[in-house]
């Protein structure tokens, strides 16, 4: 099969399947009608069905977003701000974030699947979070956002390891500088592994993993999808899947 053919079998196959399966089969009668009138409007010109890229579950009443992602990229980025940091150091964060940031901040991002990317104010390693290639004490400022749930679990071709977000905080910990901070979320609620995509925390469990560190700041996405900076830390209790964000700093 050509490499033509490929791409159009995969345009159609993502339409049924994103973002959930046959979703778009509703927006299917929709796209005929819209192609024939377009067509129809354009005459000789028609698209061609060999060039078609059918988008059905596009149509909706505002702007769909993860608010997990979403916020905890806002709340990043203004705090990097605030205290505008030489480095930067970030661990496996959404790339989509980190390429934002490196717009004003020099970035160093280390990743077990490294990011194949070039771009000024972004450097791209290799790494693991339980061996990270940094000297103890050396960061003063890093982040580590919706990441240390899935260690250990084997979603990314990591070792599996019941003990791999404890030994990820550890790690984190030997790295960040006396005075430096910390920007650390994961999802809070009921407590549980979801195997093998993520963990569940308690609040109370995260602020514990990094104990010898001092909490500066808590902000919280509920099961709602609503922010709240600053949150308190009984806020996270209840919820189902929510998105604490945690501000530590370490003592000098």
């Amino acid at each position: 099969m050509t490499d033509r053919r490929l791409m159009l079998l995969r345009n159609w196959i993502r339409a049924f399947l994103v973002p959930w399966p046959f979703a778009g089969v509703f927006g299917l009668p929709r796209y005929l009608r819209q192609w024939r009138e377009y067509s129809s409007a354009m005459r000789s010109n028609a698209p061609r069905v060999a060039d078609s890229f059918p988008c059905l579950s596009d149509w909706t009443s505002g702007t769909p977003f993860d608010p997990h992602y979403f916020y905890q990229g806002a709340w990043l980025a203004r705090r990097i701000a605030a205290h505008r940091p030489r480095r930067h150091v970030d661990v496996g964060s959404s790339v989509l974030t980190l390429s934002v940031l490196s717009a004003t901040t020099d970035v160093l991002h280390l990743d077990y699947r490294p990011l194949q990317a070039e771009l000024p104010g972004l450097r791209c390693l290799g790494g693991d979070i339980h061996d990270l290639p940094l000297a103890a004490a050396s960061v003063d400022s890093l982040s580590c956002l919706h990441v240390i749930e899935h260690i250990g679990l084997g979603r990314y071709g990591d070792p599996i390891d019941p003990e791999g977000a404890r030994k990820a905080a550890v790690e984190l910990l030997r790295v960040l500088a006396p005075g430096g901070r910390l920007y650390m979320s994961a999802p809070v609620g009921r407590e549980r592994t979801c195997f093998n995509a993520h963990r569940v925390f308690g609040a109370a469990t995260l602020l514990a993993m990094f104990a010898p560190l001092r909490l500066e700041g808590f902000a919280l996405v509920d099961d709602a999808g609503r922010y709240r900076d600053p949150a308190t830390m009984d806020s996270a209790a209840g919820l189902e899947y929510g998105c604490g964000m945690f501000e530590f700093s370490k003592s000098v």
